[in-house]
């Protein structure tokens, strides 16, 4: 399967804008309010997402943070953890040192008591000794069907581990940069799914970040190849996180796909279309979360493919 009916989420309890991950998260703003009510609103933003995923029949596990250690962006669990069919979960190394304070174990414990069967861990932590990065879902864009995995290298995704992970995992590795325009400069952007998403049956990428025309034309052959309809959006588009979308199944087997109210909003009329003949959309704002975190609605959600007992 591409998509799942379970996601993984972690209501936040201290979230704001993480001053670790904003070197080179050029999506993070200040907002100018009191850090409590920052955090009041990521958790109303959050509660409201959860409550419409979950009336369309999506089984959303949500896992409360915690006050210690300090996690701003625990928010995002697809960066440190991913989920694989076969059983098996993967732990991923963190670019900000804070960040690495949100893998907690009891995650496991929390899936096995719903039902979920883990065999085995795969744990490629020990690379942040060695300043070596690779954030999980956020880095790694998987076709779990076609065993692709395409990943735009960055500061937060090195191409040896992704080669490591895609030997592990048996994947073809996509690998290729994507820039956006920082001050008048091009810059790697921080993460794959901020620029591109995977459907079943078509993407969503930004291919004008991809410079390299060569590298462009291989990714665009690869998703093609594999049937997908590929609907390309602007950089302005990829600025209010149309990138950041996700594929979920709910109830009666219904595709959905997920994105902000700021992605949805900034979609124009072709590409909503474009996508919603593949299968309806869920659209929730996030604006508080997406202005401090630099992050949106796919790095909120951990996909959870274990299997059942």
């Amino acid at each position: 399967m591409q998509i799942t009916s379970t996601i993984l989420m972690v209501r936040p309890i201290s979230f704001r804008m993480n001053e670790q991950t904003a070197v080179n998260n050029y999506f993070q703003e200040e907002m100018g309010v009191d850090q409590d009510k920052i955090n009041a609103r990521a958790q109303q933003e959050f509660d409201d997402f959860v409550e419409k995923l979950r009336a369309k029949g999506v089984n959303v596990v949500v896992v409360q943070d915690t006050k210690e250690p300090d996690t701003p962006d625990s928010i995002f669990p697809n960066n440190w953890i991913s989920f694989h069919a076969d059983g098996t979960v993967a732990v991923y190394p963190m670019f900000a040192e804070n960040r690495r304070n949100e893998r907690r174990e009891d995650v496991f414990e929390i899936l096995e008591q719903d039902g979920f069967r883990i065999d085995n861990v795969v744990d490629y932590t020990s690379a942040e000794e060695e300043g070596v990065f690779l954030e999980g879902t956020g880095s790694l864009l998987l076709d779990r069907v076609n065993k692709k995995a395409y990943c735009a290298l960055s500061d937060r995704a090195e191409e040896e581990l992704v080669i490591e992970f895609c030997e592990d995992f048996d994947y073809l590795p996509v690998i290729f940069t994507a820039n956006q325009t920082v001050e008048g400069q091009r810059l790697p952007i921080y993460h794959t799914n901020v620029m591109m998403a995977l459907a079943e049956t078509f993407a969503i990428i930004c291919l004008d970040t991809i410079d390299d025309k060569k590298e462009r034309k291989n990714v665009v052959e690869h998703l093609k190849a594999d049937g997908k309809e590929v609907i390309n959006i602007t950089e302005e588009q990829m600025y209010h996180f149309a990138g950041n979308m996700l594929q979920v199944v709910g109830a009666d087997d219904q595709r959905y796909m997920v994105m902000s109210s700021a992605a949805y909003n900034s979609l124009d009329k072709a590409r909503r279309e474009a996508i919603e003949k593949h299968c309806p959309i869920i659209h929730s704002s996030l604006s508080t979360i997406e202005t401090c975190g630099g992050g949106s609605a796919r790095c909120m959600m951990a996909e959870v493919f274990l299997p059942k007992v």
